[in-house]
């Protein structure tokens, strides 16, 4: 009897899910298939009918933070989209550049766990990339105070702060050193937003 609708939706989120989780802890080209599929609970036969190649998950697997955990961490720190004023910006600094944040590998968002493999991956991996660059950087600009020039060009600081200040940090073995970067990124990515909220 073949598989319904629903099952197979849940099967291919589960799969995407472990792909996540695995690609996180260690990157693109050191997960195979089979520890995806083993994650998953399920047999390496199956992938190839939700996915065509490991590259097309990788895609999926990066698009799917800004809805998946991505709205689970956005609402465990008190972010609420159908609610947006200037707090809500400063919110996802505070979460987005925590000690919290910094220390979940398994969570992170990919834009920290991830840039290397993404830069060299296939325009769909990074254009999926390139749609989490996007969020946060809207969620910065559509608070920023519109009669001020280059509010675009601020946004993109702010997330730039944030997304290279953790991606810095998470690669120094001195975890004081990476503390020191992260408080610095935090407090520069705060002051920059503050002097731009409308």
């Amino acid at each position: 009897m073949p598989y319904s609708a629903e099952h197979k939706e849940k099967t291919r989120s589960k799969i995407v899910e472990s792909a996540r989780v695995l690609f996180n802890i260690h990157g693109f080209h050191n997960v195979t298939i089979e520890m995806i599929m083993s994650e998953a609970n399920l047999t390496r036969g199956g992938f190839y009918n939700h996915f065509k190649n490991k590259e097309a998950l990788f895609a999926e697997a990066v698009s799917s933070f800004l809805m998946g955990r991505g709205a689970q961490w956005r609402e465990e720190a008190g972010i609420d989209l159908g609610n947006l004023k200037p707090e809500m910006a400063l919110h996802m600094i505070d979460a987005y550049l925590s000690s919290k944040h910094l220390g979940d590998l398994e969570n992170q968002c990919p834009m920290i766990a991830l840039p290397t493999d993404v830069a060299r991956s296939s325009p769909e991996v990074q254009n999926s990339f390139q749609q989490l660059l996007n969020a946060m950087v809207w969620l910065f600009e559509v608070n920023m105070d519109s009669n001020q020039d280059n509010s675009r060009q601020d946004a993109l600081s702010v997330a730039a702060l944030c997304v290279g200040g953790m991606v810095l940090a998470r690669t120094m073995p001195d975890s004081n050193l990476a503390e020191e970067i992260r408080v610095a990124a935090h407090k520069a990515a705060t002051k920059l937003y503050q002097s731009k909220m409308a």
